[in-house]
C-alpha cells in the first residue's frame, strides 16, 4: 500500500554517499560557461585583418600619392612666392597670396560664376533626372533604349561635347539658326559666348545636358527600392498620384536625393572644361570661374603660389558647404 511519502536519505556514511553522488550528477548536467577566444580565433583575425590591408593597399597608395600628397603640397606653396626652377629657392610670403586672392576682382568675379553656374545647374538636373527616372521606372517597351539614350552624354567626353556646344552657341551656329532664321523669336543673331551672362547660359546648358542622365541612374535605382505594399496601400486610401509622391516616394528616396544634391553642388563649384574650351574664360575674364581662374594663374602666368591660394580657398569652401548640406539633410522634415 503506498502512503505517498517520500522515504528519507539514510543518514551516515551511505547517506552521504548518495547526496554526493546526486550532487556530481547535477553539476555534471550544468551548461559549461563560454570560454574566452583561444589564440586560433585570433590569429584568424589577424590573417583576416592582414588579408584586408594587402587589398586596401593599392588603392590606399594611389589616393596618398594622387589626392593627399598635392593636396599638402598645394597647401605649403600657397604661402611662398613658389620659383618653378628646382634649384632656385622659393620665398615665403605669408598669407600675402590670401590677401591678394581677396582683394583681386577676377578672383570675386571668377567666385561669383561658379556660384551661377552651381545654381542654373544644379536644382534642372535634379528635377528632370527624377522626372525621367520616374518615368523609366514604369514598364514600357524600349524602356532599356531610352536608359542608354539619356545616360550617352554622362559617358561621352567632356572635350567633344564642350566643342560641340561652341559651335552650337556661335554668332552662326544652330542655335541662332533656329531663334532668328527659323522662328523669328530673336531680331538679331545674339552672341552667345561673347557677354559674360549669355556665355554663362551657354556652359550652364551643357552643364545640365550633360548631367541629366547621371541623376536619372541614381534616381532610377532609388526608385526601384521604394516598397510596393505602400504605394498600393496609399491608392486604397484614396491617394491621387501627387499624394502618394509626396508621401511615399519622395521619403524612400530622400537618401539619394541628398546624395546627389551633395555630389552636383561640388561638381557645380568645380566646373573647368567646359569653361576652358566653350568661352575660354573670356571676353576680358567675364566667365572666369575659380578653376580656370586658378589654371591661368598656375599653368599660364606659372605663379604657383597664388593659384594654390585659390586651390586652397576652393576647397575649404566646398568643404564647408558640403558639411552645411548634410547637416541641414540630417533632420527630418516630418518631426517638424
Amino acid at each position: 500500500m503506498t502512503t505517498g511519502v517520500t522515504p528519507a536519505v539514510p543518514s551516515g556514511t551511505a547517506g552521504s554517499r548518495q547526496n554526493r553522488t546526486l550532487s556530481n550528477g547535477l553539476r555534471g548536467h550544468r551548461p559549461a560557461a563560454p570560454q574566452p577566444a583561444g589564440r586560433a580565433a585570433r590569429r584568424a583575425r589577424a590573417r583576416q585583418r592582414r588579408t584586408a590591408l594587402v587589398f586596401l593597399a593599392p588603392g590606399l597608395a594611389l589616393f596618398i600619392a594622387l589626392i593627399i600628397y598635392p593636396m599638402i603640397r598645394a597647401f605649403q606653396m600657397s604661402f611662398y612666392d613658389w620659383n618653378v626652377v628646382a634649384s632656385a629657392a622659393s620665398t615665403f610670403t605669408g598669407f600675402s597670396n590670401y590677401v591678394r586672392a581677396f582683394h583681386d576682382p577676377v578672383f570675386w568675379r571668377a567666385a561669383v560664376n561658379s556660384a551661377v553656374y552651381m545654381a542654373f545647374t544644379v536644382p534642372p538636373q535634379i528635377v528632370l533626372g527624377l522626372g525621367v527616372a520616374m518615368l523609366l521606372n514604369n514598364k514600357a517597351p524600349g524602356r532599356a533604349l531610352f536608359r542608354a539614350l539619356f545616360y550617352l552624354p554622362v559617358v561621352t567626353s567632356w572635350v567633344v561635347v564642350s566643342l560641340l556646344f561652341q559651335y552650337l552657341f556661335a554668332d552662326s551656329g544652330l542655335v541662332n539658326w533656329m531663334l532668328h532664321d527659323v522662328t523669328h523669336l530673336t531680331s538679331t543673331p545674339t552672341s552667345w559666348l561673347g557677354g559674360r551672362w549669355t556665355g554663362m547660359v551657354a556652359v550652364s546648358a551643357l552643364g545640365v545636358w550633360k548631367g541629366i542622365g547621371w541623376s536619372m541612374m541614381i534616381y532610377l535605382a532609388a526608385l526601384q527600392g521604394v516598397p510596393k505594399e505602400l504605394q498600393e496601400s496609399a491608392q486604397v486610401d484614396g491617394a491621387n498620384a501627387w499624394q502618394r509622391f509626396r508621401a511615399v516616394t519622395l521619403p524612400a528616396i530622400r537618401p539619394a536625393t541628398v546624395f546627389v544634391t551633395v555630389m552636383l553642388v561640388i561638381g557645380g563649384f568645380n566646373v573647368f572644361t567646359s569653361v576652358l574650351l566653350v568661352t575660354g574664360g573670356g571676353p576680358a575674364d567675364s566667365t572666369q570661374v575659380l578653376l580656370t581662374y586658378m589654371y591661368e594663374q598656375a599653368f599660364k602666368n606659372l605663379d604657383f603660389g597664388y593659384g594654390s591660394a585659390i586651390a586652397v580657398v576652393l576647397t575649404l569652401f566646398v568643404f564647408v558647404l558640403s558639411l552645411v548640406q548634410l547637416r541641414a539633410f540630417r533632420s527630418d522634415p516630418r518631426e517638424a
